[in-house]
C-alpha cells in the first residue's frame, strides 16, 4: 500500500517545510508519496520547495481556489491507494501515518482515521466529533446534564470537548488536519471529487457525511499524536468572522442531511441563538479585559 499525502501550501513556507521535513524524518514503515499544492503564494517561489525536498511533488495552482480545490489538484495526481490530506501547519513526532495506514486497512468498512492531535504546548484537540442535532445543542447549552452522566456514556454520546480523546471509537465526522481515507471513495463521489463547494472550513465534516451516505464508518484512532499548530488569529473581527462562516457552514450541512422541513428551522433557530449568544459573550469579555476568549 502506497499513501499520497497530500499537503497545501498558501503563504507558508515556514510552516509547510516543518511539516515535509517531519513527514520524511518519521515515515519509515509505510511507502508513500507527497505531493504538494502551491495555492498560488506569494509568498515566496514554490520551486524553492523543491531545493530542499527534491523527492517531492510539486503542483502549482493559478489561483488560490480553497482548501477542497487546492486538495482535488492533488488527489487528481495520486498515485497511491490511500489518500493522507494533511494541514500545512502539523507536525510528526512518531511514524503516525504507517500506523494510521495499518488502521485503516485493518477495518475494510473505514473512511476515514485521523489520529489523535494536540496543540504545541500538549493541549488535545477535540478531533472527534458527533454530527449537530437538536439534542446535542440542547445537552451542550445545559451542560451540567451530560456532565451528570458517567463518563464513558458522556464522552460516546456527545464526543468533541466532552471526549478525553484516548480511547479508538467511531466518529461522525474528523478533523481535517489529519484525514485519511481510501482513494477508491473518490470514484463514487459525484464528478469523481471530493466537494468543492465551501472555501474553507467545514469541508471536512461535509466529507464525512458525504462519505457516511456511501456506506462507510469513520475511526477516530488515538493509539497515535501529531501536532497541530492551529494557532488562529488574535483578532477579535477575525474569529467572529470565522464563526459566522463556520455557524454559515453548519447550516449547510444540516440542511443536506435534513432538508429544509420543521426540523432544520428549530435547529437553526436553537443553534443559531446559542452561538451568537456566545459570540457577544466573548466580544464583551474582550472589550472589558482585553483578552479574547476561544
Amino acid at each position: 500500500m502506497t499513501v499520497s499525502i497530500i499537503i497545501i501550501n498558501y503563504n507558508s513556507f515556514r510552516l509547510t517545510s516543518d511539516c515535509i521535513r517531519s513527514v520524511i524524518q518519521f515515515t519509515k514503515e509505510t511507502s508513500y508519496e507527497i505531493i504538494l499544492v502551491d495555492n498560488a503564494s506569494a509568498e515566496c517561489d514554490p520551486a524553492l520547495f523543491l531545493n530542499e525536498f527534491p523527492g517531492i511533488r510539486l503542483i502549482r495552482s493559478d489561483k488560490n481556489g480553497g482548501f477542497a480545490y487546492g486538495n482535488n489538484l492533488g488527489v487528481a495526481a495520486a498515485t497511491g491507494e490511500i489518500i493522507l490530506l494533511l494541514n500545512s501547519d502539523t507536525v510528526l513526532t512518531e511514524d503516525s501515518i504507517s500506523q494510521s495506514a495499518r488502521y485503516l486497512t485493518a477495518h475494510p468498512g473505514a473512511g476515514v482515521v485521523s489520529c489523535r492531535m494536540t496543540y504545541p504546548d500538549g493541549r488535545i484537540q477535540y478531533t472527534a466529533r458527533r454530527f449537530r442535532s437538536i439534542s446535542w445543542e440542547l445537552l451542550d447549552l445545559f451542560r451540567f446534564i451530560p456532565l451528570l452522566m458517567p463518563y464513558t456514556k458522556r464522552a460516546k454520546r456527545m464526543l468533541g470537548k466532552y471526549f478525553r480523546h484516548d480511547t479508538n471509537l467511531q466518529a461522525d465526522w474528523l478533523n481535517g488536519a489529519f484525514f485519511m481515507f481510501p482513494k477508491k471513495i473518490v470514484d463514487q463521489l459525484p464528478g469523481h471529487q471530493l466537494d468543492d463547494r465551501f472555501f474553507m472550513y467545514g469541508e471536512d465534516q461535509l466529507w464525512c457525511e458525504q462519505f457516511k451516505n456511501l456506506g462507510y464508518q469513520h475511526l477516530f484512532f488515538a493509539d497515535t499524536t501529531i501536532i497541530h499548530i492551529n494557532s488562529g488569529s488574535t483578532s477579535l473581527s477575525k474569529q467572529l468572522g470565522l464563526r459566522k462562516t463556520m455557524m454559515k457552514h453548519e447550516l449547510e450541512i444540516m440542511r443536506l442531511r435534513k432538508g429544509k422541513g420543521w426540523y432544520y428551522f428549530l435547529f437553526k433557530l436553537i443553534y443559531t441563538g446559542k452561538e451568537s449568544t456566545r459570540n457577544l459573550i466573548k466580544a464583551i469579555i474582550f472589550r472589558m479585559t482585553g483578552k479574547l476568549v476561544r
